[in-house]
């Protein structure tokens, strides 16, 4: 028996999406994929006791976070810019506005994007996401208030009824 076994098909089943929580918290695919395979690493260490006596998703999703906001060599990514080209290339109005979102979503504290991300994208409870962060409800409510607050004053043409909405459709 290896003692990896479930390690394998847990990875093929849940990879898209942690690759895409990954993408949403670092705001660049490459630094997402390293991030993920850093998480994937210290987890198939684990394995064994995780399959047997825990949660794995709700484990892997909180190192994944946990290891995102404590990664001190990662470089910022070169934000796109919200200005269409002047030339060649037409964006329509929702490229631009996710776009925008992508700049404001970076300029996030990491534990603010993080709580940003597991609310809105990952679609956590406030309890869910306490848990994932390693700490208290509230802490949760606050981040996501001052996080929306600041969303709203880095991008105020984003601001609406359905600008949480758009979120769930940055990564898309």
């Amino acid at each position: 028996m290896d003692r990896h076994d479930g390690f394998r098909e847990f990875v093929l089943a849940r990879q898209q999406a942690l690759m895409r929580t990954a993408y949403l918290l670092v705001g660049d695919a490459h630094l997402a994929e390293d991030l993920l395979q850093s998480v994937l690493v210290k987890i198939a260490g684990k394995w064994p006791g995780l399959a047997r006596d825990g949660n794995p998703k709700a484990y892997t999703r909180r190192a994944l976070v946990n290891q995102y906001i404590s990664w001190r060599r990662r470089p910022r990514p070169e934000a796109p810019s919200a200005d269409p080209p002047e030339h060649g290339v037409s964006h329509d109005e929702e490229t631009l506005d996710r776009i925008m979102l992508r700049q404001a979503l970076a300029k996030l504290t990491r534990k603010q994007r993080a709580v940003i991300v597991l609310r809105f994208w990952e679609d956590l409870t406030e309890a869910q996401t306490a848990e994932a962060l390693g700490c208290s409800v509230g802490n949760v409510k606050s981040q996501t208030h001052h996080a929306l607050a600041r969303l709203r004053a880095l991008a105020p043409e984003l601001a609406g009824p359905d600008s949480l909405s758009d979120l769930q459709e940055v990564a898309r």
